[in-house]
């Protein structure tokens, strides 16, 4: 689905589950025609997982967390739920982490439709979709509305009662309790679907080099912090990858040594295995690395690690690649750092990200890879400096940010 497109309910029942490479606090709340809850009841979360027709499910971590909606059993007077969520870490943004939507028949879980919000920011919370009555027929629609002031800043929107002190007093244009500006939704003729009811404040732009992008138009060059989804037209792209990682020396003549890792963990975070130069095949070979490059000289690529997407097992969700010098020598003497990811089938170069800027540390993040909950695969250019020799010293930061 695409912000604002709509679809009809096939069934009385439907799951919403949310995920994202972090955990997620997922909601949703029970509106009338006016756009407001009726009581502070009509707000489903972790603290109050069930509700009149509507009920809250935590994923544990492991999974998405989910918002089911008994559209046969709501009360008389609801006409709409709005399915919010936020990032569990205080003050995260969804910049680069773009959450995915997933509607679902509540009675054999089949999939009706997914949504990933696009360029997304500085937003720390979302609406990402609405079921909403609609002519006497429930339907559906993608919403992806930010908010910068966290979900605190939804709930005393749609009128839910909020004591939390930091998030709530955000001056909003109108009252919390006032009437939302918003005219109700249009009829179902109207090409145009309806927009959710105004925020506290505008959405944020994104940050430079934020959003996401796919691979229809060709090869992507990604700048820091800019991620592309593996697919193009809509369709998984391919099911083997190729990561070049490669350097000059700054200064001609002197050889510098670096090491190209890549850490795979699981959905919570946790360290499942690295592989790098002392160790070349993990995951029972579908990830492989291809040796040391010890000079950086050469044209294309030094150090190269391929990925058998297709192969990874499902508790592998996220990949950092780094580069670390374990001679000491720091990044301000390091030319031209760069990682490419390549189609191991064709050969041909999908995403580039040049390393434009360099610090006086000894270990950089370059990218990631992470596995939606749809199955597809992102790439994030990341470009972060640690103080690390080994690819060991990098296995926390990377957690910290995937």
């Amino acid at each position: 689905m695409t912000p604002g497109s709509n679809i009809p309910l096939p069934t009385a029942r439907v799951t919403v589950d949310v995920a994202a490479p972090v955990r997620l606090d997922v909601s949703g709340l029970l509106l009338t025609a006016d756009g407001k809850v009726r009581s502070d009841d009509d707000f489903i979360f972790y603290n109050q997982p069930a509700g009149p027709g509507v009920t809250y499910r935590s994923g544990g971590g492991t999974a998405p967390d989910a918002i089911t909606v008994d559209t046969a059993t709501l009360p008389p007077g609801i006409e709409k739920i709005v399915v919010t969520a936020s990032p569990d870490a205080p003050g995260q943004t969804f910049q680069g982490i773009e959450p995915t939507a997933t509607i679902r028949n509540a009675d054999d879980n089949s999939v009706l439709a997914t949504f990933t919000p696009p360029q997304l920011g500085s937003e720390t919370a979302l609406v990402i979709v609405e079921i909403y009555l609609r002519n006497g027929a429930w339907k559906a629609r993608a919403v992806g509305q930010g908010y910068a002031n966290g979900l605190a800043g939804i709930a005393t929107d749609f009128g839910v009662t909020v004591e939390e002190p930091a998030p709530a007093p955000v001056a909003p244009p109108q009252p919390t309790m006032q009437p939302p500006v918003t005219p109700p939704a249009p009829p179902l003729s109207t090409p145009t679907p309806a927009a959710p009811p105004a925020p506290p404040a505008p959405p944020a732009a994104p940050a430079p080099g934020a959003g996401k992008i796919n691979l229809d138009k060709g090869r992507v060059s990604l700048q820091k912090n800019q991620t592309v989804s593996l697919v193009k037209g809509g369709h998984p792209l391919l099911s083997q990858v190729k990561m070049g990682l490669g350097w000059e020396p700054a200064f001609r003549g002197k050889d510098i040594d670096l090491d190209a890792s890549v850490i795979a963990y699981g959905p919570q975070r946790n360290h499942i295995d690295s592989c790098y130069f002392g160790k070349l095949q993990i995951v029972n070979g579908a990830i492989r690395h291809s040796g040391d490059n010890l000079t950086g000289e050469g044209g294309g690529d030094d150090e190269v690690i391929t990925v058998d997407l297709g192969r990874l097992p499902q508790e592998v969700t996220g990949l950092v690649f780094t580069v670390n010098s374990f001679s000491g020598q720091k990044f301000t003497e390091v030319a031209k750092a760069y990682c490419r990811l390549i189609d191991a089938g064709t050969g041909e170069e999908l995403v580039r990200f040049d390393l434009t800027n360099a610090e006086a540390q000894t270990g950089v993040m370059m990218a990631k890879l992470v596995r939606q909950f749809s199955g597809e695969w992102d790439m994030t250019a990341m470009g972060d400096f640690v103080k690390s020799r080994t690819v060991r010293g990098m296995v926390k930061p990377a957690a910290q940010a995937l």
